[in-house]
């Protein structure tokens, strides 16, 4: 045999024993949509599947931050034991009594406990929550934990990092937290640091992709949370970044294209769940562990509200995908009415499931999503499960052009709505380092559906007979790119 033909027989040998492994490795833990991805990838492609697979194939964080995420949930776990000998702390007396299970999940995966006692206000309109941020720090006597996955000193944001420059001034804390990746792509980062430096933050990237420095991950992990304390008296979270509503593009702002949000403004005893996520990601990052008047709030707070709020953060740094799971839990008991928001709705098959079961046991089920999506993948691969939902019976509807829906939330009947930084995509259930709040109890859910009803007012319906409508050419696009977003 010639040189020639050894090397192809060799190159061929390799192929065939590269595909047979692939068959026995890549399915182990993975979900059926996320393996089949994978394995088309590489019998198609070998060689190229393999690359990608070794770059971005695993869902897990480094060793050293998995055993760090472990220690400071089994800290948590530990000290919320005493809250309730059943583990449901404020819940016993829950109705419907559905709730009482969700709320066990949560702490038995996430830690954190249910707890009474708290109140919230929501904030729909975008320049509103950056003043309601801004507001709160120039009130602030203790420490200000700021953590956000996009962050930038614009001219919008600048109020809010002024306040925090005096906040230090008068002697309060100021840390300051931000996904790497994410925000150093936005223009004006470097400016940015510096503006940080120079007014003395202590500061950190969150998840920093740094391989010179030794510091190396799958570059696609990101920490998607949005988190503000003060003073472990008040909290705002939800699905805003602390950036101009147009992510300071010139051509998103020659095209009026604005995003939308819904931030929740909280107080009571979450406050306290909230700031230990976000010490948690502190510590991730600094390896500092806060002390203990961080979490304990300062005496003459808000009077005591009328909600039940339970924090549920979610990510790589456990091993369960604590968002899907209540996500579902709430889903499947729904009994009459369901409305969801999410500007990316890419569900692996058990929350297209649960939707579209609670469609045809007969709940109302609607769905909030962008007519035109910012992301040019995940939008086709979004549209690629209209067809299963119309045929259901979930109403879509399309929040106009120019702008983009990007809230996060959903109600369950008259009973509980989750409000947070997780989208319903398997990005977020597996990828991302999110945050959640469950809450109910009081007007919260009436709150909520106002600002639902709002979204429906100014939104078009996906009928089914449009959408059946859609060319060939079209379908196989979305098609193709639903096999990409399952490449987990």
């Amino acid at each position: 045999m010639t040189n020639a033909g050894v090397v192809t027989a060799a190159l061929a040998l390799l192929d065939f024993a590269v595909k047979v492994l692939a068959l026995g490795l890549l399915p182990q833990n993975r979900r059926p949509s996320s393996a089949t991805a994978w394995l088309l990838l590489v019998l198609f492609l070998p060689f190229v599947g393999i690359l990608a697979f070794l770059l971005i194939g695993s869902t897990s964080v480094d060793r050293g931050r998995r055993r760090i995420h472990q220690e400071v949930n089994a800290f948590v776990a530990e000290r919320v034991e005493s809250l309730g000998p059943d583990g449901t702390h404020a819940t016993r007396e829950v109705e419907p009594a559905w709730l009482r299970s969700a709320t066990y999940l949560n702490q038995h995966l996430g830690t954190l406990p249910a707890t009474e006692g708290n109140d919230a206000t929501l904030l729909p309109v975008y320049e509103e929550s950056i003043a309601a941020m801004t507001a709160a720090v120039c009130e602030a006597e203790r420490f200000v934990s700021v953590e956000f996955y996009i962050m930038a000193w614009d001219h919008v944001t600048a109020p809010f990092f002024e306040a925090l420059t005096s906040a230090l001034r008068r002697g309060v804390e100021v840390r300051v937290l931000f996904d790497h990746l994410a925000s150093r792509g936005i223009p004006g980062y470097k400016d940015m640091l510096r503006r940080f430096d120079d007014a003395g933050f202590q500061w950190h990237p969150m998840l920093p992709l740094q391989p010179l420095k030794g510091r190396w991950r799958r570059p696609d992990l990101r920490n998607h949370r949005k988190i503000l304390v003060v003073d472990g008296r008040v909290a705002i979270t939800g699905s805003q970044n602390l950036i101009e509503p147009s992510y300071d593009k010139p051509k998103l702002q020659q095209a009026r294209r604005q995003w939308r949000e819904l931030t929740v403004r909280l107080t009571g005893p979450v406050v306290t769940s909230l700031n230990v996520v976000f010490a948690t990601d502190w510590y991730v990052e600094t390896h500092e562990v806060l002390d203990a008047t961080h979490f304990a709030p300062p005496p003459g707070g808000h009077p005591p509200g009328r909600l039940t709020c339970q924090v549920v953060p979610s990510g790589p740094g456990f091993p369960n995908e604590n968002n899907l799971r209540l996500f579902n839990t709430l889903i499947y008991g729904a009994q009459s009415r369901l409305s969801l928001t999410s500007p990316y709705f890419v569900p692996d098959e058990s929350l297209l499931y649960a939707i579209t079961t609670a469609a045809q046991r007969g709940v109302a089920v609607e769905l909030f999503v962008s007519a035109k999506a910012d992301q040019l993948m995940v939008g086709h691969a979004q549209m690629s499960y209209y067809q299963a939902l119309l045929e259901a019976g979930v109403r879509i509807r399309l929040y106009p052009e120019p702008y983009v829906l990007h809230s996060k939330h959903f109600s369950v009947d008259d009973d509980v709505v989750v409000i947070g930084s997780s989208n319903m995509d398997m990005r977020s259930f597996g990828l991302n380092f999110e945050v959640s709040v469950m809450a109910f109890g009081g007007d919260v859910v009436q709150k909520v559906r106002a600002v639902e009803d709002g979204y429906r007012a100014l939104s078009s319906e996906l009928t089914r007979e449009e959408w059946s409508r859609r060319p060939l050419r079209s379908r196989y696009v979305d098609n193709v790119m639903r096999l990409t977003s399952a490449l987990q």
